[in-house]
């Protein structure tokens, strides 16, 4: 592997790479361009071509056959040849665009791939593998070139939208950084987000990167669903199995849509109160240690990384609440119930069937539901990079935290207001089980009264001090104790400025 190339990746004034936010006025393609040749003639090649064109390069696609590959396949002002010929047109760089198990094919173009940068484009067959990766195999392949592993993680269809995904971010690793910065360059001026990743052994990871299914979504996806089906147990063993096996009642017809309705508030509402449990209990943490310096366990070091996660799931199962709830009504059941209602109002003489308590009952119950749903519309909103990165910190705080609890506070309070007085009824305790909306209120409760406590001066004071940078004696007299030397520390750094 050649580590000090350093010779431009591009000559002449195109070889300056623009800006990103620059790359949709690029000028068109020039005769007098840099060339960069792609090796392969499949989609990539042709999107990752459409892209290079419209940043103004020339590009060169070699081919094992270029008699074979349709005229129409790849724009005007992208020239078709042979891999040999492909190679040699480059200036400095060739992406190699084909499968892995074909790279032996390409062991004829050792001398002119030699003093190149060779960008690997491929993808690991499976996650977990052994042994090298795909990038490292090539670059033993190709002692005499310099490999760069990049853009696999873009898709084919992401190269031709153009420069409107400046965000997206290409991984990039290699051992020679004087390459790699060229990719880099490339990759900017192409319009996206570029990552450095370091040498080439980081290239597995990258490799298996776009085989992930959702890897920040496995544990919150985990987590609700076995809340939903704890949930959905409870209700279906408190309502209609204990029910059917004592007295005979068949109300198995609740399963599709009344018992799932029962069940999504529950779980919008201990899934919410999830999300700010770790934050108190990393407060709790602090205040207990008296630093902030001390790494949190692992356990809630993942837990506070998923809270993005676990906010939007319950943010859809109090969507899917809202809408399960607009349907009770167009339900077949309910038209026989309400008129069966009726005609019991109607023989017992019943003329007027107001009740002032449950009006407002009901009233409050929906007005304090509605206004949740909307706090907690506005938190899935701002969630979203294209918002949050609109917001400065202490408004990005504001947001998720301030109005995150009063989402919360709010999902409570409708909980209490549906629930009522009914938890002092004996009739409200079948079988000895307690109604389940009993159940979901105690972790947010939990949750609420723990922020309260650390809203008190006493706590408050000393939290934002140790989170300036404070730290307790007690803390300070442990780390001395401690094997290894112990840096001479100013009063001002241990008690901070107050």
């Amino acid at each position: 592997m050649q580590s000090d190339m350093k010779t431009p990746l591009l000559p002449g004034p195109s070889s300056d790479f623009s800006d990103s936010s620059e790359a949709s006025e690029a000028p068109p393609p020039s005769p007098s361009g840099p060339v960069i040749s792609i090796i392969g003639s499949g989609d990539f090649s042709r999107s990752l071509s459409i892209r290079l064109l419209s940043c103004g390069f020339r590009v060169v696609v070699g081919s094992r056959d270029p008699g074979r590959v349709a005229g129409g396949l790849f724009p005007d002002g992208v020239e078709l040849k042979s891999q040999r010929e492909a190679v040699v047109a480059a200036d400095r760089m060739v992406f190699t665009a084909v499968f892995p198990e074909h790279y032996h094919t390409l062991l004829g173009l050792r001398e002119e791939l030699a003093g190149k940068v060779l960008v690997d484009v491929s993808n690991a067959s499976s996650v977990g593998g052994r042994g090298r990766s795909n990038a490292e195999r090539l670059a033993e392949m190709f002692p005499k070139s310099s490999v760069v592993k990049g853009f696999n993680v873009v898709s084919a269809w992401s190269l031709q939208v153009g420069a409107h995904d400046g965000s997206r971010q290409v991984l990039i690793c290699s051992d020679c950084s004087a390459s790699k910065a060229s990719v880099l360059q490339l990759a900017r001026r192409l319009g996206f987000t570029p990552v450095d990743l370091g040498g080439l052994c980081a290239s597995r990871n990258i490799e298996e990167a776009p085989l992930i299914l959702f890897p920040s979504w496995g544990r919150p996806v985990l987590t609700t669903f076995l809340l939903f089906l704890f949930f959905y147990g409870y209700n279906f063993f408190r309502h209609i199995l204990l029910p059917y096996l004592d007295k005979g009642e068949n109300n198995f017809y609740q399963l599709p849509l009344v018992t799932v309705n029962e069940t999504l508030p529950s779980v919008a509402l201990v899934t919410l109160a999830i999300v700010y449990l770790p934050g108190v209990l990393a407060a709790l943490l602090q205040l207990v240690t008296g630093t902030k310096y001390q790494r949190f366990p692992v356990w809630l070091d993942r837990w506070l990384c998923s809270r993005k996660q676990l906010g939007l799931l319950s943010f859809l199962c109090a969507v899917l609440h809202a809408i399960y709830s607009m349907c009770l009504t167009l339900r077949r059941a309910a038209g026989y119930t309400l008129m069966n209602g009726a005609y019991r109002q109607v023989k017992a003489g019943v003329e007027n069937s107001w009740v002032e308590q449950q009006v407002w009952r009901s009233d409050l119950y929906l007005s304090s539901g509605i206004l949740g749903l909307g706090v907690l519309a506005l938190l899935a909103i701002t969630s979203l990079p294209s918002v949050g990165n609109a917001l400065n910190w202490r408004e990005f705080t504001f947001v998720q935290s301030g109005l995150g609890y009063a989402a919360l506070t709010l999902s409570v309070t409708h909980t209490l207001f549906f629930g009522w007085n009914f938890a002092f009824y004996p009739s409200s305790y079948p079988y000895f089980l307690p109604p389940v909306f009993l159940l979901s209120l105690i972790l947010p409760c939990t949750v609420l009264v723990g922020r309260l406590l650390l809203a008190l001066p006493c706590l408050t004071i000393r939290l934002t001090k140790i989170r300036r940078g404070w730290e307790s004696r007690q803390h300070r007299v442990k780390q001395s104790l401690e094997p290894g030397p112990v840096e001479e520390v100013e009063p001002s750094e241990i008690f901070g400025d107050v």
